[in-house]
C-alpha cells in the first residue's frame, strides 16, 4: 500500500481543522467547566448502576463532559475536564489525540474515568501526562458490562464510561488519548 502524499495530507487537514475549530470542546472558565462536569457525572451515576457503585469507591473521578472528534483520513480530538477527589474539584485536565486511517466525520462525546487505585491516580500525575493504553489498565465499560458489573467483579485500576455520543463518525475509543494537567 502506498503512503499518502504530502498534498493529500494537507488537503485532509484543511477539511478537518475547520470542523474541530467550529465546535470548541472546552469551557470558557473553571466554574463553567466544573458545572458541566458535575452535571454529566451526576447523570451518569443516576442512570448507570455500575457507575454509581464505582463512584462510591473511587479514589478520584476525572470527567470530560464534551470532547470534539473530527477526521478525514487524519483526525483529532480535544476536550477539557475536571478531576474530583472526595467530591471536590482538585484539578483541570485536557485530553487530546490524533489518528490516521480510514475515517471521516465529526462527533462530540464525553467520558468519565473512575480511578479505583492510588496507583492509577498516580499515573495521572506523571510528569508528561497520562497516556491511555500505557501504564495502568483502563477498562472501557460498555452497556452490557455496565448492567452486570459490581465492585466485587471490577478489580482494575481505572474504568472509563463513554457517554453522550452525537454526530457522524464510526466508533469512539479513548486508546491513544493523552491527558495533561492544565491551569484554569
Amino acid at each position: 500500500m502506498r503512503a499518502p502524499s504530502f498534498r493529500a495530507l494537507a488537503v485532509a487537514l484543511s477539511l478537518v481543522l475547520p470542523m474541530v475549530h467550529s465546535t470548541p470542546a472546552f469551557a470558557a472558565s473553571a466554574s463553567e467547566l466544573n458545572a458541566e462536569s458535575r452535571k454529566v457525572l451526576n447523570k451518569l451515576v443516576a442512570d448507570v448502576p455500575a457507575a454509581k457503585a464505582l463512584n462510591s469507591k473511587a479514589v478520584a473521578v476525572l470527567v470530560f463532559p464534551s470532547i470534539t472528534k473530527a477526521g478525514f483520513m487524519i483526525g483529532g480530538q480535544y476536550g477539557e475536564g475536571v478531576l474530583y477527589k472526595g467530591g471536590k474539584p482538585v484539578g483541570y485536565y485536557s485530553t487530546g489525540g490524533a489518528s490516521y486511517g480510514l475515517q471521516a466525520g465529526a462527533q462530540t462525546y464525553g467520558y468519565a474515568m473512575f480511578f479505583m487505585t492510588q496507583k492509577g491516580l498516580n499515573a495521572l500525575s506523571a510528569q508528561k501526562g497520562f497516556e491511555v493504553g500505557v501504564g495502568p489498565s483502563v477498562v472501557v465499560v460498555d452497556e452490557g458490562m455496565a448492567k452486570t458489573a459490581t465492585t466485587k467483579t471490577m478489580t482494575d485500576d481505572v474504568y472509563a464510561f463513554v457517554f453522550g455520543q452525537k454526530g457522524l463518525m464510526a466508533g469512539v475509543g479513548i486508546q491513544g488519548n493523552k491527558i495533561t494537567k492544565i491551569k484554569k
